[in-house]
């Protein structure tokens, strides 16, 4: 009897499963062309700016910030940035060199409604050039906030509009099938309004500031009562058709959004707006907007708790029958993100100290979070298995 011995090439194509581990290694594998990257780039992507950028204004929020955890916020909010410009580059080069497959996005009854993500993660970033510019870049931002904050009034309107419109003309949607994703494109104005709420003491004119201001609480008022509308029929859909497939898990941390988006918007609104209108012969809206504001932002804070609670347990469940890690895993992180702040930031306004201490346990909570996400998503696209435009599927 003979033998041979086997090349290494040989036994890898005699074995498959080693010939995967093999080509896993390799960068952009699971494409099969690196153009992929862009012919697959989806709104999706800038959920990790937003996830990345409010971790970093939450670890800046807490009570007696380390030096340390100060540089660490600071360099995640820089990370935010530069994802933010390269997603910026790729869904644009997609648009280019892709339009027709960049196109069926409109008819698409999932991915269309993260086009909201693009003003909330532009409004992540100037809510931290606001915060991180005078102290750690020597700027006054104000003056080159405004214009982008203006653009970002623009996208979030455009949004709030155009996606439910080509709800209602365009695509497809049961109730058995709807998921808390129908609330991105509504959440991005009342995000914007944060931004607005902290861009308006920052600026010297008076008209500019009431400008900023009114338009803030026009932009609150154009999101929260929706985002409430469409959580009453959420319930509802969970009630009759029970919980959405596993792949979409993450969703339910979506209902946190517009809750603690909210109760932050009327806190630092409250406080920004009040001082405005003084200025414009309101004497007593100082006291007034900061009442209103508090009071409202305890009341959306308490349903935020009972969807926090709620999403715990049903995050849970998932977790028993195994939950396939894509982009959605983001949901988990931007929604618990400003329901953080609006924590921290009524710990601040109250003087309880409960407050302080659970917003701290949630910023510890959300920073495992996102060091597990953000493992897994820089590993997943190096191999380019999360490139994927459900549109182009058929």
């Amino acid at each position: 009897m003979t033998s041979r011995r086997i090349s290494a090439a040989e036994f890898a194509l005699s074995d498959p499963n080693l010939l995967d581990i093999s080509t896993g290694l390799k960068p952009l594998s699971r494409l099969q062309h690196p153009r992929d990257v862009i012919r697959q780039f989806t709104p999706n992507w800038f959920t990790v700016v937003m996830g990345t950028g409010v971790v970093a204004l939450a670890l800046d929020r807490l009570p007696a910030t380390h030096a340390l955890l100060a540089s660490v916020s600071f360099g995640l909010w820089l990370a935010a940035g530069a994802i933010f410009l390269a997603c910026c580059l790729l869904y644009a080069a997609r648009w280019i060199f892709f339009f027709e497959g960049a196109s069926r996005i409109f008819g698409h009854s999932t991915v269309s409604m993260f086009f909201g993500a693009i003003p909330m993660a532009l409004a992540t970033l100037l809510n931290g050039l606001l915060i991180f510019g005078p102290t750690h870049l020597g700027l006054a931002p104000a003056a080159l906030v405004l214009p982008l904050w203006w653009l970002d009034v623009a996208l979030a309107m455009i949004c709030a509009v155009a996606i439910p419109y080509l709800m209602f003309t365009r695509q497809e949607h049961r109730i058995d099938q709807m998921t808390a994703v129908w609330l991105l494109p509504v959440v991005a104005a009342e995000v914007v309004a944060v931004t607005g709420g902290l861009l308006a003491p920052a600026l010297s004119e008076p008209g500019q500031q009431l400008a900023v201001i009114v338009t803030s609480f026009v932009l609150w008022g154009v999101s929260v009562p929706l985002a409430l509308s469409i959580l009453a029929i959420l319930v509802l859909r969970m009630a009759l058709h029970n919980l959405p497939p596993r792949e979409m898990a993450a969703s339910s941390w979506l209902s946190l959004g517009p809750l603690g988006t909210g109760a932050l918007g009327l806190l630092v609104l409250g406080q920004a707006g009040g001082n405005v209108l003084a200025g414009q012969g309101f004497p007593g809206a100082p006291e007034t907007l900061r009442l209103v504001g508090l009071i409202g932002a305890l009341i959306l804070w308490g349903y935020g708790a009972w969807w926090f609670l709620l999403s715990l347990a049903v995050t849970t469940r998932y977790l028993r029958s195994g939950v396939p890690f894509n982009l959605g895993w983001w949901g988990y992180i931007f929604p618990l993100g400003v329901y953080c702040l609006a924590t921290l930031r009524i710990g601040d306004v109250t003087g309880i100290v409960g407050f302080s201490w659970l917003g701290a346990a949630l910023v510890a909570m959300l920073s495992l979070i996102w060091l597990v996400v953000a493992v897994r998503t820089v590993w997943g696209a190096y191999k380019g298995e999360l490139f994927v435009a459900p549109c182009l599927a058929g």
